[in-house]
């Protein structure tokens, strides 16, 4: 053990104290019942110590905080809505750590609606952000399962991605500017709000992404999109993938790039869902080898219009493309929604997907891309390669952009001891090498998938990236041991 992690150890009792000097003694945990729901991940695969949860108010608090544990030694893992896959929000034993919880710092603090900006906290929920957006008649577009929980700092820090990515992009996408603080207190300001601002490197792109491990985003400023004035959401039966993909791009193209969300359902999963939620019953008649969720927006009035018969432009446009493509044998059946409780059960369906598939038995879950037209051919590879390892596979992804969730599951723990799972983990991640996808898509890499990192990633890539870190970083506070792998 070092000289500073002794030093570290014998003044946590001090710097427990000083936490609590800088955000309150209500705010400081210490005591492992109030702690416990800071120290575990979603998935409770992941589990950590710290000697401390601090919750403060402002930035001005986080900065002082950083300081405070730099000076002592102590590393710092900043946690939003603890709702990652990867366990990058959860600390280690093996080293003394505080979680800095961001959930204290909730203000929304200005919209603009000239600007169609908004500045949000990083401890915003997600769903209350889109909500005051929508009370302003505008749109923030991104969203996921966990939008009741999961917050804009957590969003930030690991570039999530979500059902709306065809149209409008992964949060990166979504950002102009962060408030963040520094590995060493420093506080930098870049909430500019500026479409345009070529003045060197671009800071937010490097701590976006980043899992904490540069710096902590305490504040954002994102665009902002007009609500749409008319949404058509529908559950097509496709013929296959390659159809959906064909179908997916005759849709954009018909409708100005207007698709918002085009999402994988198989068969499998839909029987998964059923048998998790039986409430929760397939749209269709009969097996729906490739189902796709479909959402289309727009914001024209034109499309809103309505006709004689009470149907709006953008619905008939779509029944006349459905049509042609059952013609193509490309589809072989669709349900449009014709109410907003009827959009609301085919989300709810969309969204109990991976309780559903971690109720179906033990699992192991890749988030991956690849480019679209490559995606079938890893569908048919990889299923026929782990059907032969005795897996069955439920698969869902964001079409739309190339990403899959493609899980490996068994129905019994005995089966699943039994399987070789390591050998099916190295066929598919060959394959992906082979068809130029990513191991990581949306999900991060957090502690889960360091080992495939240091694997998977150039070299190069990697060298930059500590790098990186040591010159920000030199003192490896900030989320240690998480996203960048050790060098060997």
């Amino acid at each position: 053990m070092s000289e500073a992690r002794k030093i570290a150890e014998t003044a946590i009792a001090d710097v427990v104290n000083d936490l609590r000097g800088i955000v309150g003694a209500a705010h400081v945990f210490t005591g492992a019942s109030d702690m416990s729901a800071y120290l575990t991940d979603w998935t409770k695969h992941y589990f950590g110590m710290a000697i401390a949860v601090v919750r403060p108010a402002d930035v001005q608090q986080v900065s002082a905080i950083v300081k405070l544990c730099g000076a002592a030694g102590i590393a710092i893992v900043p946690q939003g809505g603890n709702t990652g896959l990867a366990g990058g929000g959860v600390p280690s034993a093996a080293r003394p750590s505080i979680v800095l919880s961001l959930s204290r710092m909730t203000t929304i603090r200005e919209l603009h609606e000239a600007g169609r900006t908004v500045v949000a906290e990083a401890g915003v929920v997600l769903e209350i952000l889109k909500d005051h957006a929508s009370a302003h008649g505008l749109l923030f577009p991104l969203s996921f399962g966990a939008k009741g929980s999961c917050t804009i700092g957590g969003n930030l820090a690991t570039n999530a991605g979500g059902s709306n990515v065809v149209r409008y992009g992964n949060t990166g996408e979504l950002c102009l500017g962060i408030e963040a603080v520094l590995p060493d207190g420093s506080i930098f300001n870049g909430l500019t709000g500026l479409r345009k601002d070529n003045t060197g490197y671009d800071l937010k792109d490097l701590l976006i992404g980043a899992e904490g491990t540069l710096g902590i985003i305490t504040a954002a400023v994102f665009k902002l999109s007009p609500q749409p004035l008319t949404q058509v959401t529908a559950f097509l039966s496709m013929a296959s993938v390659d159809a959906a993909l064909h179908a997916l791009n005759l849709i954009q193209d018909r409708t100005g790039q207007s698709v918002e969300a085009f999402e994988y359902l198989p068969q499998p999963v839909l029987s998964a869902i059923g048998k998790a939620f039986p409430a929760l019953k397939s749209p269709l008649q009969g097996p729906v080898e490739t189902g796709v969720l479909l959402e289309v927006g727009s914001s024209r009035v034109s499309d809103a219009r309505t006709d004689e018969a009470g149907a709006n432009h953008l619905t008939s446009e779509l029944l006349i493309l459905f049509e042609e493509l059952m013609e193509s044998g490309d589809m072989i059946d669709a349900v449009v929604a014709q109410s907003e409780q009827q959009r609301a059960d085919l989300w709810h369906m969309r969204e109990s997907v991976l309780e559903s598939i971690m109720a179906y038995g033990p699992s192991y879950h890749f988030d991956i891309s690849l480019p679209l037209a490559r995606i079938s051919g890893f569908l048919e590879a990889m299923d026929a390669s782990a059907a032969a390892l005795g897996f069955e596979t439920l698969t869902i992804g964001h079409l739309g952009d190339g990403n899959l969730h493609y899980a490996l599951v068994s129905q019994d723990q005995d089966t699943w001891n039994a399987l070789p799972l390591e050998e099916a983990k190295a066929r598919a991640f060959d394959l992906l090498k082979q068809l130029n996808g990513s191991f990581s898509a949306e999900h991060g890499i957090g502690q889960s998938k360091l080992d495939v990192m240091r694997a998977l990633k150039e070299p190069a890539q990697l060298d930059a990236m500590r790098a990186i870190k040591r010159a920000l970083d030199p003192q490896d506070i900030m989320n240690p041991g998480r996203l960048i792998p050790t060098a060997e």
